[in-house]
């Protein structure tokens, strides 16, 4: 087959190894930097440049899409869609998962186990998502963060007030979340390719951090789910309709819950974590599904 890799760089870990795998099969693969590419949108002729060369003849891409670019990305992504070419991971999934709010009422619709979550457009509603949370203390994300960015954790309901009017001020949105205490700072990744859990590990926050994200100091290793655990990250997936996903999920009292489904999900934490080759699996997706193109959007949404 002949692969493109949508990424900004052929150095990036996950890249590399993805590029490697898909080699090691006996494929040919190209590392294509999306932001590049410009688009021909024709009337039943779509076409994408690399500069003045016409790409064409791929039989799938893969999707690295950066969170702050994903606008662009995705329509990148829709545009290889519509000349027939296999994605990963199709355009309508990737926009579901990176839109916070988007993902987590899917995921609602679906009975899927969540933190209990308030949004609002009024910065005078502090008080009520306060109060829907639970009380203080109480996490606070940008709707546009990732990798820990954009998260905060109000202690108490002054400090979450003061946050949430803060953050409106300045037109940015937020969810506001309970806080998990008992989960004393970890939390699971179940790393989903196709239509199974094909490797899992704990990351636990480092001292004096709430957030167990790997770029935040994080440690991580291989973990056992539960087979409730396998079936939400299976579900949550599903959802979004994504093939490849990184479902986060955190123990709770209530049992585990999903705090976020990542679309284009970082391979070198699990696969040290792990010893898994997650990269081999997600190339073998590929050869099994690429054959029968673009794929009728699952889900809705």
């Amino acid at each position: 087959m002949k692969l493109a890799i949508l990424s900004r760089s052929r150095t990036l870990y996950s890249t590399r190894v993805l590029a490697q795998a898909a080699r090691k099969r006996g494929h040919k693969v190209h590392v294509v930097d999306y932001l590049r590419l410009h688009m021909d949108i024709t009337s039943r002729e779509p076409r994408i440049y690399l500069g003045k060369r016409e790409l064409v003849d791929y039989d799938a891409i893969i999707p690295r899409i950066g969170a702050q670019h994903t606008f662009f990305g995705t329509a990148v992504v829709r545009q290889f869609e519509m000349m027939g070419v296999f994605s990963l991971n199709e355009s309508v999934a990737i926009s579901r998962a990176r839109d916070k709010l988007r993902c987590l009422q899917l995921l609602a619709r679906r009975g899927i186990g969540l933190p209990v979550t308030a949004f609002a457009h009024d910065p005078e509603a502090a008080r009520e998502l306060i109060d829907i949370c639970g009380g203080a203390p109480l996490i606070l994300k940008l709707l546009e963060g990732t990798q820990g960015v954009g998260v905060v954790l109000a202690e108490t309901e002054k400090a979450a007030e003061s946050v949430i009017e803060a953050f409106r001020g300045l037109d940015a949105h937020i969810l506001a979340q309970e806080f998990i205490a008992e989960a004393a700072g970890a939390d699971l990744r179940a790393f989903v390719v196709g239509d199974e859990v094909v490797a899992s590990m704990k990351r636990q926050a480092a001292k004096g951090e709430f957030r167990a994200n790997l770029h935040r100091g994080g440690k991580a290793e291989a973990v056992e789910l539960s087979d409730v655990e396998r079936r939400t990250a299976l579900r949550a997936t599903k959802a979004l309709g994504l093939n490849v996903a990184g479902v986060d999920l955190i123990r709770s009292a209530k049992g585990s819950l999903v705090i976020e489904v990542n679309a284009s999900p970082g391979l070198e934490g699990i696969q040290a974590a792990t010893g898994v080759d997650v990269a081999g699996k997600i190339i073998r997706l590929i050869e099994r599904h690429a054959k029968d193109g673009p794929e009728a959007t699952r889900g809705r949404g």
